[in-house]
């Protein structure tokens, strides 16, 4: 019995704790198809490069990594995913533990950063987005430990998962702005005269360096991307609920105070004095999305620190109640935590039955699953075009190789790209994104499927379309890949290919 209890310390708890989350995503993220931002990112991960136009690239390669392990499939792309969300987990736990938490604070902290809608989305998903919110939160945790341990020695690991997170998401960019503010608004300015602050400086850009490299090679297209989609988002409002969706979907609405509680920690006890650098970045990069219009999404990293902070308060206020009133508060937090993380779980795992009641209610409040429904309709109905066109269009031999495939789209062409290859389809052409980069062939094709555009776009490219299938799904559920809904078979281009695939060029 001695045994069985020695082995519950802290750290087993939050790795216990890790692992059930681990295997809830595990056993619930396969219950519809691949989201569209996944197709796309599957679908580089078989082109790498050290760039690519809308993000760096580390999570292409860690997708490429899954499918050597795992194979192609929803459960092995997303077992990274949901082994990132797991490690925030645990970092929460522990950076709770430093700033002097005990057992409850530690599992406090770590139970409400977990059950955060957006962060129980990006556990789910392979996405930049996942990755970038592991590295901001174990930048936060190395932080907390150099500030209380003063060994300078941490900001070699500091940078090394800052130069990891610049070849994930570029917006690690304003959380170093928030560091970098942090550091010089405290007495932290003393490591400014420290060597290993230098050279932590020193492994960020190092390996940072070769995608730095392929930008300056490719005109900072990544650049322009960035700011026709940022551009797109505000004129769209997307941007427009940023402050409310702090509350809603970047944190878990049920645990509000917590996370509060954690910024008064930073800004209002002695305690807090020491570790005030982390107050500073999450007020500067707050700041700094909400005068620039960021999505609401891009804070959401920042909240675990806050959480760890939270639960400590929480702690010394819950030792200063009697014992009545300490099981009162205990039983209401716990009250509060679980059924957020009930109603964070319904609306953000992918668990609700397709055209359920349930599934209505997650479609009003995000597009995350709609979009992954009709990928393999519409594989299957460009295989029954491509096959017609070949079987009763009186095609000679080398007018067959000549056939292409045009999508709209990036995460079109990706997803007939990865799921095309058991049809015999030719691989897909797009003016989007990375794949404009990768161009035509040569030679071009004659004969063109052409998804994705509407009827008058499709004839104004072309001198010939004839409607020959739909993009529906079964479900009849609307989403991107259903509108437009036409799929065309063209020929004969209005203008010469190298003019005309600059005509195609787009970001989105």
């Amino acid at each position: 019995m001695k045994s069985f209890k020695s082995f519950f310390t802290d750290t087993n708890i939050l790795l216990l704790m890790a692992l059930g989350l681990f295997l809830l995503h595990m056993f619930t993220n396969h219950q519809y198809g691949f989201h569209q931002d996944e197709m796309v990112v599957m679908d580089n991960a078989n082109n790498l490069d050290w760039g690519f136009v809308e993000y760096p690239p580390l999570t292409p390669f860690l997708a490429r990594v899954e499918v050597t392990l795992f194979g192609f499939s929803l459960v092995g792309a997303r077992t990274f995913p949901a082994l990132a969300h797991a490690i925030v987990l645990v970092l929460a736990g522990l950076m709770a533990r430093e700033l002097g938490g005990k057992r409850a604070a530690q599992i406090l902290a770590a139970s409400v950063s977990a059950i955060a809608p957006i962060a129980l989305i990006q556990g789910s998903l392979i996405q930049y987005v996942t990755f970038d919110f592991l590295w901001s939160v174990l930048i936060a945790y190395f932080v907390i430990r150099l500030l209380k341990s003063d060994n300078p020695r941490w900001w070699l690991g500091i940078g090394a998962v800052i130069g990891l997170g610049m070849l994930t998401k570029y917006t690690m960019a304003f959380y170093v702005a928030g560091l970098v503010g942090g550091v010089l608004l405290t007495d932290a300015r003393k490591y400014l005269r420290s060597k290993w602050l230098w050279g932590g400086v020193a492994i960020s850009v190092l390996i940072f360096l070769p995608n730095l490299i392929w930008q300056v090679q490719h005109n900072f297209v990544s650049l322009e991307f960035l700011s026709s989609i940022h551009a797109r988002d505000v004129a769209i409002g997307r941007a427009d609920d940023y402050v409310i969706e702090q509350f809603l979907l970047a944190s878990n609405p049920f645990t509000i105070l917590i996370w509060m509680a954690g910024l008064y920690y930073y800004f209002g006890t002695q305690a807090g004095k020491s570790f005030r650098v982390i107050g500073w970045i999450f007020v500067i990069t707050f700041f700094i999305y909400l005068f620039t219009q960021g999505r609401s999404y891009y804070q959401a990293p920042a909240y675990p620190m806050l959480i760890a902070a939270g639960a400590v308060v929480w702690q010394g206020w819950v030792e200063k109640l009697s014992a009545a009133k300490t099981r009162l508060v205990a039983g209401a937090t716990w009250g509060f935590v679980g059924i957020g993380a009930f109603v964070g779980g319904a609306l953000s795992l992918p668990i609700a039955p397709i055209n359920s009641p349930l599934w209505d209610v997650t479609s009003e409040v995000h597009d995350i699953f709609t979009e992954q429904i009709g990928w393999d309709e519409l594989v299957q109905e460009t295989a029954g075009v491509y096959s017609n066109l070949l079987n009763y269009s009186n095609l000679l031999d080398d007018e067959k190789l000549r056939v292409g495939i045009l999508a709209g789209e990036n995460d079109e062409a990706a997803a007939l790209n990865l799921l095309g290859g058991e049809y015999g389809l030719p691989k897909a052409i797009s003016g989007s994104n990375s794949y404009f980069l990768r161009g035509y062939g040569n030679p071009p094709p004659e004969i063109l499927i052409v998804i994705g555009f509407s009827e008058e776009d499709a004839d104004s490219l072309f001198e010939e379309c004839l409607v020959a299938g739909g993009t529906g799904n079964k479900y009849g559920i609307r989403n991107d890949l259903s509108d437009p809904p036409n799929i065309f078979v063209c020929r004969s281009p209005r203008l010469p290919w190298d003019e005309l695939w600059e005509k195609l060029k787009r970001y989105s």
